[in-house]
Parts: structure tokens; C-alpha cells; sequence
């Protein structure tokens, strides 16, 4: 996508919030600035009903971004030493073409409301749209309470290259984890291979689930996230799930490498 055209994208799409926000609308011809506006005011969007024009703008901008960073399969994740069934892949989830992401989300389930927060939940839902919000609060309105931790639903995925989104609620363990919250962390694992099952899912891409602001230390994250996927595929053969551990920085690399190939 051109600078010109995405320009053009964000200009209509800032103006079409800046009306239905009753805000002001930024003077600039920046794409950058533009961009920083827009994903500010997606990410304070309440889950109402858009126009079907802004949506298509939406649309073709998200996708065509996420086009140009370029997609990914399961097949380009490396394969475990000794288990083909886990792979390792390094970068940015949203552009990953499985059959489900796995989405860090809050119990609220609607995704991070802090504008360009660098936080996964705000990433799936930002390159998703404003769609994938409002699913999940027609699912949480269904329910009528918040997410329990360690449990896991299922969306559309909207603009993203996958074709579901697997949201759980991770523990917060503030760097301190508690029995309770590494059986709560294995827990996540399970329930959302047991959705993905369920679904008839072959590919899930898993991100660190509660090793952000929830503080759960890495290194023993990804030891209880790799003993956990491979003793549900242990137990579940016929499920015939590929799952790839998605990674974003050097430290997680180094983590999962180590787990996985050594």
C-alpha cells in the first residue's frame, strides 16, 4: 500500500471518529501521526455499531499494512528437535496465518483500552478492527461476568491473517507466582487446546501468555507452557494440532530455544 492511499485511509477514518467521538480532529499529513491518532481512538472505541463505509476503509487499511509486513504460515516456524508437533516462530503475531491465535487478554475480554499500548492484547485487537471488539462483548454480555482466569473462548479474527482468535485470561503473578497461579497458567494452555479442538482447529499459535504486565517470570512460563502443550498432545492424538510458540524479543527466543531444541 502506498503512502498516498494510506494516507488518504487514515484521514477518512481519524475524521469518521474525530465525528462520532465529538473530538477534534488532528491537523496533520503525517501518516505516522495519523496512524498514532487513529489506533488511539480504535483503542477508546466503544463496541458500537460503525458505519459500513468507515468499516470498509478500516478493512482495506489493516490489510493492506498487514500485507506489507508480510504473512506467515505454521510451515515457516521452525519444528522441535524431537517433536515436529511444536514449533518456534519469532515476530509479530498479527501477521501469523494459522488457524487460531491465542490472544493475553483481560477478564473484561475487550481488549486493552490504552491508547498504543504495546501490549499483545492491544496489537490482535488494533489489526483486527473494531469488529473483534464488538464479538467479544456480545460474548461477555451472553455471560453476564467476567472471564475466569484459565479458561478461553473463540472469535473471528476480522482482518488478521488467522482465521480465529483463542482469547484467555491469564494469572497476574506480579513476579511472585503461587501454586495457584502456575496451575491456573498450565490451565490457559489446556483450555484453549480444548477449544481449538473442539473447533476443529489443526494450527495454534500461542503467544507469553501472563509474562507482560502480568509478571509472570519467562523462563518458568515456557517451561510450564511446553509441558503443558505436549502433554495435552500426549493425550490427545487424534486432535492433530501443530502448535507454534509465537516469540517477540531475545529473551523469549533464548527461553524457548533452549526448551525446544537442546
Amino acid at each position: 500500500m502506498d503512502n498516498d492511499r494510506k494516507r488518504e485511509l487514515l484521514k477518512g477514518l481519524v475524521t469518521g471518529l474525530c465525528i462520532e467521538r465529538g473530538c477534534e480532529q488532528p491537523d496533520s499529513e503525517d501518516v505516522d501521526e495519523l496512524w498514532t491518532a487513529f489506533r488511539a481512538l480504535v483503542n477508546t472505541r466503544p463496541p458500537i455499531p460503525a458505519d459500513s463505509g468507515w468499516l470498509a476503509m478500516q478493512d482495506e487499511l489493516l490489510q493492506g499494512m498487514i500485507a506489507e509486513v508480510g504473512i506467515s504460515t505454521a510451515d515457516d516456524a521452525a519444528p522441535s528437535r524431537d517433536d515436529a508437533r511444536l514449533r518456534l516462530w519469532r515476530g509479530d503475531i498479527t501477521t501469523l496465518a494459522t488457524d487460531a491465535i491465542v490472544n493475553a487478554a483481560n477478564s473484561q475480554m475487550l481488549g486493552c483500552w490504552v491508547p498504543g499500548h504495546h501490549c499483545i492484547d492491544n496489537a490482535i485487537h488494533t489489526f483486527a478492527g473494531v469488529q473483534l471488539r464488538a464479538e467479544c462483548a456480545h460474548i461477555m454480555e451472553a455471560q453476564g461476568s467476567e472471564e475466569p482466569t484459565g479458561s478461553a473462548k473463540i472469535t473471528g479474527a476480522y482482518n488478521l491473517p488467522a482465521k480465529h482468535v483463542i482469547h484467555t485470561v491469564g494469572p497476574i503473578a506480579q513476579g511472585r507466582p503461587t501454586a495457584r497461579h502456575r496451575l491456573q497458567l498450565a490451565q490457559c494452555y489446556r483450555s484453549c487446546l480444548d477449544l481449538a479442538a473442539r473447533s476443529g482447529l489443526t494450527s495454534v499459535a500461542f503467544c507469553c501468555i501472563s509474562t507482560g504486565i502480568f509478571g509472570f517470570p519467562q523462563e518458568e512460563a515456557a517451561e510450564i507452557a511446553v509441558r503443558t502443550v505436549r502433554e495435552w498432545l500426549d493425550t490427545h492424538e487424534d486432535a492433530g494440532i501443530t502448535v507454534v510458540f509465537n516469540v517477540f524479543g531475545d529473551t523469549d527466543e533464548a527461553i524457548y530455544r533452549s526448551l525446544l531444541f537442546t
